[in-house]
Parts: structure tokens; sequence; C-alpha cells
């Protein structure tokens, strides 16, 4: 290796620079560059310099390379720590805006184009709901035929009766089918669910089907179906409150004697 040392002015002085250019290997003719103090200490880089020194000297625009102060590279390093600081205030993005776009074409140079960021006769339009809308896929309730609900003891559940009134339409369309379609619109959607009003959907689902409403056709819900379902609610519910209440007695009989059984 071919080693030369010599004085750095822009250091206090003492300070000397040595360039070792190597001779062999994949690396032969590039050069290593370090600094050593007036006590002979070496330094390799330029923020293990800076630490030593500490606010002795500013080498904010020093290059550990040549070992000369650039003002022009202090300037570049402020214009890129002002960017940088816009980038991350605008969400950690460069903006692009600023630059003027380059085509990439089948030509080595970049060529500039012309960059139009208005114009005066031209309108957006936005449609709202459109754009909250996600498109739905076609038939997906056949995803949940063959699906059983079960209870703790892994007993597949008694499946519902339908009404007559609803009937299915489109391919596959068993009532269990049905009834899981039906049951996921009510849960998914708060909009009424009246089935497919439209007539040639039973022809032809896949072109006429209204996917906001279940693979069923238009029904009707008659005031006397309503207080049936009433009833067998409200039938349910004094059930369940019957069996809370002999529940609640039976705990408290057996506390009962527990209680008797210590005291005596």
């Amino acid at each position: 290796m071919e080693r030369k040392r010599t004085e750095c002015p822009a250091l206090p002085p003492g300070w000397k620079k040595e360039e070792v250019i190597r001779k062999s290997g994949l690396s032969a003719g590039k050069s290593d560059v370090y600094y050593y103090s007036p006590t002979g200490k070496k330094f390799r880089s330029k923020p293990q310099l800076a630490r030593y020194l500490g606010n002795a000297v500013d080498l904010a625009c020093f290059d550990f390379r040549t070992g000369k102060m650039m003002p022009g590279k202090l300037q570049k390093n402020k214009q890129r720590f002002r960017h940088d600081a816009q980038s991350l205030a605008k969400g950690g993005k460069p903006d692009l805006n600023t630059t003027l776009p380059i085509r990439q074409t089948a030509s080595i140079f970049k060529q500039p184009v012309t960059k139009v960021t208005s114009h005066p006769g031209n309108k957006v339009k936005t449609d709202l709901q459109r754009g909250v809308e996600q498109p739905r896929q076609l038939f997906w309730e056949k995803r949940l035929k063959g699906l059983r609900s079960s209870d703790v003891a892994e007993q597949v559940l008694r499946t519902m009766d339908l009404p007559k009134g609803l009937q299915g339409i489109g391919p596959d369309s068993g009532d269990d089918v049905l009834l899981s379609a039906i049951a996921s619109a009510l849960h998914m959607s708060s909009a009424p669910i009246t089935g497919q009003t439209s007539a040639a959907a039973e022809k032809n689902p896949a072109i006429w089907l209204n996917t906001s409403q279940p693979l069923c056709k238009t029904f009707t819900v008659t005031d006397e179906q309503i207080r049936e379902q009433e009833l067998k609610v409200f039938q349910a519910r004094r059930s369940l409150e019957e069996a809370l209440m002999a529940d609640s007695v039976a705990r408290a009989a057996e506390n009962t004697r527990e209680l008797r059984g210590k005291t005596a």
C-alpha cells in the first residue's frame, strides 16, 4: 500500500491527513482516508472525528475525503434537510409536484414534458354514492350452503321452517341458504328487506339481480304475521323468565341446606 501523509489546514494545527492507496485486490486503485491528531490518535470516520473535537471545530461543511471546508456542501445539506422536513409534514412522502415529470421512452436520454396543472374549462364531477359503495359478488349466498348451527354439546340445531311466501330464486336456492341469506341481510343492512322486486330477476338473475337484497322473490309481511311473531317472542321470553326464576329458587334452597349443615 502507498501512504501519503500531509498537513490538514482545515483542522487545528498539528492535525494530519493520511491517504492510503490500495495496490492489489478487487479494490485496487481506491484509497482510504485517515486523520491523526497531534497526539497520534487515528480517526477513521467523520462522526468519530466530530465526537472527539466536539464544539471546538464546526465540521458541518467539512469534507472527510478531501480534508477541505466546502460551503456548497453545507448548502446542499440544508436544502435536503428542509425538503425532508416538508416531506414528513405531508405524510412522509416526497412532494413530486415540485419537479417536472420525465417521460421514460425507448431512448436512453431523458426527455422533458410539459406539465399542465389546470384547465379552466374542465369540471370535476364526483359521485359520493359510487365512491362509498363497494362491489358485491353475485350469488355469494352459495357459500353459506351446508353450514349448520350447533349447541354447546355440538349437537346440530333444528332448522327453522320458513313461511310459504318466502321462495328462493337463483341456482341452488334451498331453504337453508335462503334462511342464512335473509339473516345476513337483516344483520348487515339497515334498509328494508323486500326481496327481488324485479320480475326479470326470476328469469335471468345473473343480469337483473339486486345485490342488496337476498335471493328470494318479493314478499309482503302482513299485520297478522307480525302479531303471530310477537306472540311467539312473548312466549319465549316468558319461558326464559320462568326458567331463570326456578334456577334462582333452586340455588337459594341449596345455599340454605349448606348453611344448616354447617351449623348443625
